[in-house]
């Protein structure tokens, strides 16, 4: 039976796409302390953020929902970057995964978009609502800090983005080129 902790989820903000993160992924990690499970704890230290990455649950559906979401997201950009470059895709694709044409339109949006940010930031967007759809009917149990955690890190990433030193990544981007 799944562990539901409704006092606790209650207790934390709402998160939405483009705010700013209201804690720390550390900090979140600190407020479950002594609230959820040690099992739980430990599988939102690890969360795997990509195909690759330690899973320390493989068989839990809303990881497994997250890494297939992703890597079929990545499998779109590889197409598009290889038809770009008139190189064969085949040797960069992740196996075992069906195409799917939204996510098709939405990486092809995404590498037309004239700014990489802004192309990057609809790439997070698709993220986010793919979060959402594994979130449905997970509303006071560990899944929903699955999705939690993992919208926290999305968040957090474009914290570091927003407040990066613009100048200074400019001048290094034109000093490699």
């Amino acid at each position: 039976m799944p562990a539901y902790y409704t006092y606790f989820i209650s207790s934390l903000p709402m998160l939405h796409f483009g705010m700013k993160p209201p804690f720390s992924s550390v900090r979140f990690l600190k407020l479950c302390a002594g609230l959820i499970s040690g099992r739980d704890i430990y599988i939102l230290e690890n969360l795997p953020m990509q195909d690759g990455d330690f899973n320390p649950s493989p068989h839990n559906p809303i990881i497994e929902g997250w890494l297939v979401f992703d890597a079929a997201l990545r499998n779109e950009l590889v197409k598009i970057r290889a038809q770009h470059k008139h190189i064969d895709p085949l040797k960069y694709l992740r196996q075992g995964l069906g195409a799917d044409f939204l996510l098709g339109h939405i990486a092809l949006a995404a590498h037309r978009n004239p700014s990489l940010v802004e192309g990057e930031r609809s790439l997070d967007q698709a993220r986010w609502e793919a979060l959402n759809e594994l979130e449905i009917g997970h509303y006071f149990d560990a899944a929903f800090l699955l999705v939690y955690g993992y919208k926290l890190k999305l968040l957090e990433r474009w914290e570091r983005i927003n407040s990066a030193d613009k100048t200074k990544l400019l001048e290094e981007t034109l000093l490699r080129h």
